[in-house]
């Protein structure tokens, strides 16, 4: 549950920090282009972030 915690966060920057790139330094590609680029990239990085980030401690 704690990478859960972690992981959504991260993939919200992600897409944040991506859309601010593509508007501000990449205009000429199409909206639709755009929005297909965040989406993989933020998906991309929640997988990424899910198997980087320790297990979860078992309770006993």
């Amino acid at each position: 549950m704690k990478r859960i915690i972690m992981i959504i966060p991260i993939m919200f920057i992600v897409a944040y920090l991506a859309n601010w790139i593509l508007n501000k330094d990449y205009s000429e590609i199409p909206d639709e282009t755009r929005i297909l680029i965040v989406i993989g990239g933020t998906l991309l990085s929640g997988v990424i972030s899910f198997f980087l980030f320790k297990k979860d401690a078992e309770v006993k």
